[in-house]
Parts: C-alpha cells; sequence; structure tokens
C-alpha cells in the first residue's frame, strides 16, 4: 500500500491470476466488490449507475468459460467505466438532467473490448455535466467526494473514476481526457492514470446523448485509470486501435526534463518541491535532469490556441457568449497551428525522453459550486483563477502526446501526482518512465 493509497486490494492482473488458478472465483470477486461498493459508496459517491445483477451473470458466465479452460486477460475481474460510455440497458446522461432517461442500446466499442477481454462490468462512474469540470457533481447523481477527505472535489470530468478506484471499489475505471480529465482526478486521488496518444483508442460509443452519435471530437481521448503501472499497460493493450512500439529506456540513462514553470498558470510550491525531489533522486541515479530549454514551443501561444480549440469543440461549433462564431477559415488556422505545434515538440523529444510536469497547480480544492470559468483557488497563499490550471492539461492535449499520472507524495494529507509525457505514440515508454520512477521513489 502506497502512501497515498487507501485500499490493500489487490491489483486487477493479480485479481486475474487468482481467478485463473481457482484461488476464488469471479462470482466471488464479484461479490466482495459489489459489497465494498454496498459500503464505502454512501459518503463518496462514485458508482452512481449500477448493474449489479447483470454483473452477477457476466461473473457466472465467466466462471464457466474458466471451467472450459478459456482464457483472457481480464476473465472474471470486476470493474467500472464512466458514465460517459455507452453501456447497453444502461442510461448515459453525461450528467446532463435533460437526458436522464437516455437508455441506449449498444455497448460503446470500448466497453466491447472490455468485455471481450473478460472484465465484469459492475456500472458506471461520475461525472460533473457535459465533462467539463475539475468538479464532480450534476443534477442527476450528485456530488462524488474525494475518499482521502470527503470535503474535497476527486476531481473531473472521470471523479468518480478516480474516486472508485483509490477508495479500494474496483482496481480498474475507464475515462476520458480533453482537459486533464483522467490526470486531473489521477492527481487528486492519488491513482494512476494514463491520456493517451489521440486517436489510438476508439471514441465510438462515447459521445453527447442525442438521436444519433456523430463524429469523434478533436483533442478528445478516452483511457484507463489504475493503481498500479501494470495495470495501465494491460488496458492499454487490451484497448488500443493498432499497436504502439513498446520502447523503453532505463532511467539512469535518460536525459529528463522537469518542468515546473508554465508561463500561463502559476504551481504551488508544495507540489513543485516533491517535483524537484524526485528530480534529485532521478539525478543520483545517473540521469540527466534539466530544468529548462529552448526547444519547446511558444507556450503562451500555445495555451491561446488549445482554448480557442477546445472552446470550439465543447461548444460544437456554436456562437461564443460574445455572439462572435468560429468561421471554417478559423478553424483550418487552428489546425495548422496545431501540426506546426506538433512539429515543435518532436523535436523536444529528440533532445528528451521524457518531460516531467505537473497535472495541476495544486491538490485537491475544496467543494465548490462556482462554475469552473468563476471559481477561484489558493495557490502559495494567492487567489487565482482555477481556469488557468488547464495550461497543465493542455500542454499534452494540444499535441496529442501521451501522459502518464502516477503519485509521488501528500500535501496537506492529500496525494498529489506528476505527469510523464513523451513523443506521440511513445505511450508504453511513457506508462515504463512512471514506473521506473515510481521504484525509485518508493511512495
Amino acid at each position: 500500500m502506497t502512501a497515498a493509497s487507501l485500499t490493500g486490494e489487490s491489483t486487477a492482473i493479480k485479481l486475474a491470476a487468482e481467478i485463473a488458478a481457482g484461488k476464488l472465483t469471479s462470482v466471488e470477486a464479484t461479490e466482495a466488490a459489489i459489497s465494498r461498493i454496498e459500503q464505502l459508496d454512501e459518503a463518496i459517491n462514485a458508482v452512481v449507475v449500477r448493474d449489479f445483477d447483470r454483473a452477477r451473470q457476466q461473473a457466472r458466465d465467466a466462471d464457466a468459460r474458466l471451467a472450459k479452460g478459456e482464457e483472457a486477460p481480464l476473465l472474471g475481474v470486476p470493474m467500472t467505466v464512466k458514465e460517459s460510455f455507452n453501456i447497453a440497458g444502461l442510461p448515459t446522461t453525461w450528467g446532463i438532467e435533460s437526458a436522464a432517461g437516455n437508455i441506449v442500446h449498444e455497448d460503446a466499442a470500448l466497453v466491447k473490448r472490455l468485455k471481450q477481454a473478460g472484465a465484469v462490468i459492475l456500472g458506471k462512474t461520475n461525472i460533473p455535466p457535459m465533462l467539463a469540470d475539475t468538479f464532480s457533481e450534476n443534477p442527476i447523481y450528485g456530488r462524488t467526494n474525494n475518499p482521502h477527505d470527503h470535503g474535497h472535489s476527486p476531481g473531473g470530468s472521470s471523479g468518480g473514476a478516480a474516486a472508485a478506484v483509490a477508495s479500494g471499489m474496483v482496481a480498474l475505471e475507464y475515462g476520458s481526457d480533453i482537459g486533464g480529465s483522467i490526470r486531473v482526478p489521477a492527481h487528486y486521488c492519488g491513482i494512476w492514470g494514463h491520456k493517451p496518444t489521440y486517436g489510438v483508442i476508439s471514441m465510438e460509443g462515447h459521445f453527447m446523448p442525442g438521436p444519433e452519435e456523430g463524429a469523434s471530437r478533436p483533442l478528445s481521448v478516452v483511457g484507463p485509470l489504475a493503481r498500479c503501472a501494470d495495470d495501465l499497460e494491460l488496458l492499454l493493450d487490451i484497448t488500443l486501435d493498432r499497436p504502439l512500439a513498446k520502447d523503453t529506456i532505463l532511467i539512469k540513462d535518460a536525459h529528463i526534463l522537469l518542468f515546473t514553470d508554465h508561463p500561463s498558470a502559476m504551481t504551488d510550491d508544495s507540489l513543485c518541491n516533491l517535483m524537484e525531489h524526485t528530480g534529485a533522486l532521478l539525478e543520483e541515479t545517473g540521469a540527466r535532469v534539466s530544468r529548462s530549454t529552448d526547444l519547446l514551443p511558444d507556450l503562451v501561444q500555445q495555451h491561446r490556441d488549445y482554448l480557442h480549440m477546445l472552446n470550439a469543440v465543447m461548444n460544437a461549433g456554436m456562437p461564443r457568449p460574445d455572439g462572435t462564431e468560429v468561421t471554417a477559415q478559423d478553424w483550418f488556422v487552428l489546425l495548422d497551428a496545431q501540426a506546426q505545434n506538433q512539429r515543435r515538440w518532436r523535436s523536444v523529444f529528440e533532445e528528451f525522453d521524457f518531460i516531467l510536469a505537473p497535472p495541476s497547480s495544486t491538490a485537491a480544492f475544496p467543494h465548490d459550486t462556482t462554475p469552473m470559468k468563476d471559481r477561484r483557488i489558493m495557490i502559495n497563499g494567492e487567489d487565482h483563477a482555477a481556469a488557468k490550471q488547464l495550461a497543465w492539461a493542455g500542454l499534452v492535449t494540444f499535441p496529442g502526446l501521451p501522459s502518464t499520472v502516477l503519485p509521488i507524495g501528500m500535501v496537506r494529507n492529500l496525494p498529489v501526482g506528476m505527469q510523464v509525457i513523451t513523443d506521440r505514440y511513445q505511450d508504453y515508454k511513457a506508462i515504463d518512465g512512471a514506473r521506473q520512477i515510481d521504484a525509485l521513489l518508493g511512495v
């Protein structure tokens, strides 16, 4: 059990091995997970759509498959997924009150892959409306609390997902990320999360409620949350659209950029200090750790372009509050800027193996129903706009880079994490780099 962990429950890989070896059945593992949810979730409110009866049948089916000698990487392992994924027979609302009765009839592509791998799906976890906040509360399912401190946010939009994993209800979850929605909850709840390279995992069946699903949204990705690197890697194996190279490098041989000073977002000293401690440990192993480089793109302009693209995507091209609209020409200018930005990041990764950065500016903030655009947070004792923290999300999202978040310590009894970032399509390298850093930290 790590310093950031609230549970000694088994990881998914260990649980799958125990089930495969006959040490327990899928029915027993599923009933144990249901019991944990029933005991813990009244105070946390993470698993807001429960599908226990069908999960029990899935578990019985998994045990029958095992009895026939069948094998699958998650055969019989119980888990949950974010509310925004379609599961046939269950509501998909995205936290929008008018969509409360939106029962869908087909599983999302991601859910199909998890079931094919043998996973038992217990239900779905809580979100903010439209997946558009780092605070997981909506008018249908209410508020989710951080398992470490029920007075604080678990993050968002995959807040219920991270809370379910951190508290030990389940070992695995699947979320989505366009503005840090995997990375921030992992950071706030003290677990692991991976934001994949843009476009490598199907988004089909992860779409705002409506009469018919449309195109996948630019910037948005889906990805796993877990309590260890090995489980993240397994979920990536299971769900990728296409194979990615499993590149690795020994951390002692790596050139690393430790990056805590974003021109558009201040970072709390307590988090910077833990990252600096990590950097010092890496240097002791022989790694080269730099604190600055001239190779980075113009981060102020990158953040400005990210916000313009994000707002266009989130509003589906509708007019801005001031009445102005994003024209086709505006959109192509943004696409050109994004392509140029990606090429600049490629040159950064010709020099550096990893970039280490905060997932957000602070540890989890106290519950605050103020809209995110108006919310304020305290950083180093000073009042700041909460929305500026999006710069740490956009650092990775705009160029479509992969990022793995791992817990690195505690700040005022709340966990904090760190992003381990690599070039596009080097997802396995990011996860393995985080795994090696975790072993070095011995948290």
